[in-house]
This record gives C-alpha cells, structure tokens and sequence, in this order.
C-alpha cells in the first residue's frame, strides 16, 4: 500500500489529503503500478497543481477518472471510441479543481452515457487501478488516471455522446485481450487481468 504520510497546507490541503487516501488504497497489481502509485503520490504531495485549467494541456500532467462498465450478467466490458485519442478506451474526463473524482464518475457517467454511475460491489466508489500516460496527438500531455469500476446491464446503455465517441463496443475481458495494445489505451490490457484476478476468473 501507498504511503501517505505527507504534511499538507494550502486551501487545498483537504483536496489533496482525500487524493493521497484514495491512491494509497490501492493495491499495486505490478511493478508498472507501483512506480505510478509512487509518482502520483510524490506529484499529489508536492503542491504541483493536479486539475486541468485549460484545454488540453495546462498544466501539462493533471488527473482523470476512468469508469470501466461490467455488465456482470454477460461478464462484458463497455469501451468507447474516443474521437481525439483515436483509440478505445473506458469513458471517463478531467476532474475538476477540488472535485472528488467519484463526483467526476457520476458526472462523466450522466453526460457521456446517460446513465445513473452504479458503484460495482466488488470495489464499491473506491478506485481499482491508476495509470501515469503520456498522450498522443494534439497538446501533448501527462493523464494520472484513477480507474474506477462500475456495473450496469449493457440494454441500459441506449446512447452516448456522439462528439466525444464514434462508437461503443462490449467485450468480454478476454476480447479485450485479443485487441491489439494499438487499438486500446496503452494499459487497458494490465488493468483487465487485473480484474480478472479480482474478480477469480467469473468477469
């Protein structure tokens, strides 16, 4: 587990503290998260600014909440084709100055697929996974993701947002698996065998 033994002052030491416990919940599945769990801590606690100011790159490394759904019935996972990263990805978007990133999930759930954000038991609104990315394209920049998890019946899902995606797809994590790491987020096939071993198998 992430230490978060850091002193915090400032009017967003609250903000941060809250950050701190949330990625210091997390348990690393490799040597990959680990090193992105000590890099976000030491950014968090450092003072940097975390929030996205300006489109698409002030500053240049700021946070993002993912959402993966599961439709636990079928065992599939809806990934959204993203217009500008060109790739498949979880839905997610920026968290706003001093959001809580669950608040960014339920937020970014209603505007994206116009659904209700419904915590999956296995995690409840804690955060399973997080990544440190580089992104490609225009205004280059630095996303720290925290990855949460979330259950809905894929006949729920009637529509999204047609400027942010092109489509959507439900795939079994082993379909996932199957997809070239081109197509997808650069570690959208870690966080899946972490689920998997999460979840022993059954998702």
């Amino acid at each position: 587990m992430t230490s978060t033994g850091h002193h915090l002052i400032g009017h967003d030491a609250q903000p941060r503290a809250r950050l701190l416990e949330l990625i210091g919940a997390i348990e690393p599945w490799d040597d990959l998260e680990r090193t992105h769990l000590r890099t976000a801590t030491q950014w968090i606690a450092g003072g940097a600014p975390v929030y996205r100011t300006r489109k698409p790159d002030v500053p240049s490394m700021h946070l993002v909440s993912y959402f993966v759904v599961l439709d636990d019935t079928s065992g599939h996972l809806l990934l959204v084709a993203h217009r500008k990263a060109g790739l498949w990805l979880p839905a997610g978007g920026h968290v706003e100055p001093e959001e809580d990133p669950w608040a960014t999930v339920v937020r970014e759930c209603r505007e994206e697929l116009g659904i209700q954000a419904t915590a999956s038991p296995i995690t409840g609104e804690l955060s399973l996974f997080l990544t440190v990315t580089e992104t490609r394209g225009q205004g280059p920049h630095t996303d720290v993701s925290l990855w949460y998890l979330l259950n809905a019946d894929a006949d729920t899902i009637t529509s999204y947002d047609q400027q942010e995606f092109t489509a959507i797809r439900w795939l079994t994590a082993e379909q996932v698996l199957e997809e070239s790491d081109e197509l997808l987020d650069p570690h959208m096939h870690r966080f899946t065998h972490k689920l998997r071993r999460l979840c022993s198998g059954e998702c």
